[in-house]
């Protein structure tokens, strides 16, 4: 049997073909694994469990589909759906895990996270984090009308467009090192939990990167986004493969 991990598929009403495709893969091949892991964006934006929107509803009946199933379907939350809750989570029939978390991977322990954690030379970034994740605040903007969240996602997103745009203008060679992971940290990771292998998406840079920390040979896998198509990882007792066709 296999387990498999995907990431940043960011789904939306803009891009049905997208949610298409997820259902597609729900349908043909989730459908027969152990697990399904999806570490995060699996919406372009999550304002709340209460959003009536039929994209949620579309993607919460796929995925109920495989759980009832038999298939165990688990979520890790994202830098674009870190609202999603309980709620949604039943409906999909999906267990919400830590982020980061250490799972037991046919007798190997892994850490899997969305991987913002891992980029921590993007200060700004990591400012709004720490505040988008604290309890108070999210009760503060869940206690909105749906409206408001929805006015202030639109402005929090045009600032960040715009942040990245002039960052990139002015200097794209630090542009791609702040978005991507900080070398010390993922070796910091490593140290600290105790594990050989790493999985994340979060940086849309999808690779298998083979690296030494700590003295020890260690692994990092980084999922793709779902943008154009579909990137899996698929993982077996005895390895794995990454695909992302592009």
């Amino acid at each position: 049997m296999t387990t498999l991990f995907i990431s940043d598929l960011h789904l939306d009403s803009s891009r049905p073909e997208t949610t298409a495709s997820f259902e597609r893969f729900l349908r043909d091949e989730a459908a027969k694994a152990d697990a399904l892991y999806i570490l995060g964006d699996l919406f372009e934006a999550w304002l709340g469990d209460d959003d009536p929107s039929a994209e949620g509803a579309r993607v919460a009946t796929a995925l109920r589909a495989i759980s009832d199933a038999g298939v165990l379907v688990h979520f890790i939350r994202g830098n674009r759906d870190f609202l999603l809750g309980e709620d949604y989570a039943r409906r999909a029939g999906m267990r919400i895990l830590p982020d980061p978390t250490v799972i037991d991977l046919y007798g190997k322990p892994a850490l899997i996270l969305h991987g913002d954690l891992l980029c921590t030379d993007d200060a700004a970034y990591q400012q709004f984090r720490a505040q988008s994740r604290n309890p108070a605040w999210q009760a503060q903007m869940l206690a909105q009308p749906l409206p408001v969240r929805q006015a202030i996602a639109q402005q929090a997103r045009a600032a960040s467009f715009a942040r990245q745009s002039e960052m990139q203008q002015k200097d794209r060679t630090q542009y791609e090192t702040i978005t991507d992971v900080a070398p010390a940290t993922v070796d910091e990771f490593f140290t600290r939990y105790g594990i050989d292998t790493m999985i994340h998406g979060h940086t849309h840079r999808p690779a298998i990167h083979e690296l030494e920390a700590d003295g020890k040979r260690r692994r990092r896998i980084v999922l793709g986004d779902w943008y154009d198509q579909g990137s899996i990882l698929r993982v077996v007792a005895d390895g794995m493969e990454l695909e992302h066709p592009r």
